[in-house]
């Protein structure tokens, strides 16, 4: 039988993000953002039960979880190492897929984003919200805005988080992380937001906004009077608003055009790309301040993606940015080629990237 000690050990080793381990199979490794065999044999059925076996380590709650739904998430401790662990089904045998969190933290300056960010994080209220897809760092990025509140302001930080991933420590601030789900100290995010309203918590961190029920919750915290920061599986600024919007029906879309105009503080959309020396990832950030001529986009009876869009490039003096100028940006510094940027926006798009790069003193 196969230790999953032994895979993670090698996924260290390699500098791995995420492991995969599936029936049939040898143990994948993502290694840069792409996928490569571990060096572990084809994975069987019975190894597979082994694995399963290690991972839920006699907890029989966890068990019953996984029979009754075919889903756990979880966490686990290997030398130190926290991982986060998923699993599900696939022919009716446990996959399992293990997100590798890192013990130290980056500083906010080196993470890529632009100050606004940061100052974001003296707001006394409000919501802020950082999205893109799965592997664009989103976790890493909150986990850093915590630590960096944590180490300048007196606050109390109250995160959910499904399940949680890095663990901090109060320094200037006090710190309650609370897993979300069955057998947690949540059963949902929105149940968790709810009572946050009373535990006095100045800044409230929802790991994920994924419904209406948890968007209207956490409306309400920042309307009495916090900071709420949350994020969403969306791949840009104009998207995030389109899907939040979305979660309403028609006849309330008014009201949260008008309460997102008032109450959201900043989009952050980040995107991770392999760099052009193929050596590692290069972040690449959309960012919405939401001033005035943003918040009159969102308004707007007809919501207009490109209007959102267009309402970013007006505001660059308060500190928004375009997906296309961070983009020529990183072709001017050499981190990326203008092919690895053009691979990032619609062909429609690609001649205004080109446009941008010379704009900004590149030669292309």
């Amino acid at each position: 039988m196969i230790e999953l000690g032994k895979i993670i050990d090698e996924a260290l080793e390699r500098g791995a993000s995420d492991i995969h381990i599936i029936c049939g199979l040898k143990p994948v490794l993502r290694i840069q953002k792409s996928l490569l065999p571990s060096k572990y044999p084809v994975l069987t059925e019975e190894d597979i039960y082994g694995i399963y076996d290690q991972i839920v380590d006699g907890k029989v709650e966890m068990d019953e979880i996984y029979k009754n739904t075919r889903i756990i998430d979880t966490a686990i401790v290997h030398k130190g190492i926290r991982l986060r662990v998923n699993v599900s089904s696939f022919n009716e045998i446990p996959l399992f897929t293990l997100r590798i969190i890192k013990d130290e933290l980056p500083a906010f300056e080196d993470l890529g984003l632009p100050e606004v960010v940061r100052q974001m994080m003296y707001q006394p209220q409000g919501v802020i919200l950082v999205t893109g897809k799965t592997n664009s760092g989103k976790t890493t990025t909150l986990s850093a805005l915590i630590n960096y509140v944590n180490e300048t302001q007196n606050k109390k930080i109250l995160t959910l988080e499904a399940p949680v991933e890095y663990k901090h420590k109060s320094k200037k601030s006090i710190i309650v992380q609370k897993e979300v789900g069955v057998g947690g100290d949540s059963l949902t995010y929105f149940d968790g937001v709810k009572n946050s309203l009373r535990e006095d918590c100045d800044i409230l961190v929802i790991g994920e906004i994924r419904d209406k029920d948890t968007m209207n919750a956490a409306i309400d915290m920042a309307e009495a009077g916090h900071l709420v920061i949350g994020t969403l599986h969306t791949k840009s600024c104009a998207e995030t608003l389109d899907r939040i919007i979305n979660f309403y029906e028609f006849s309330d879309q008014a009201q949260i055009k008008y309460l997102m105009a008032t109450l959201l503080k900043i989009i952050v959309s980040q995107r991770l790309i392999p760099n052009a020396a193929g050596n590692g990832l290069v972040m690449v950030p959309e960012v919405m301040v939401v001033d005035d001529i943003v918040a009159g986009f969102i308004r707007k009876e007809k919501f207009s993606i490109s209007g959102i869009e267009d309402a970013i490039s007006s505001s660059v003096d308060k500190g928004s940015r375009s997906l296309i100028t961070s983009l020529a940006e990183s072709v001017i510094k050499g981190d990326l080629t203008i092919e690895q940027a053009e691979g990032q926006v619609e062909a429609k798009n690609a001649d205004v990237l080109r446009r941008t790069v010379r704009q900004l003193g590149g030669n292309i």
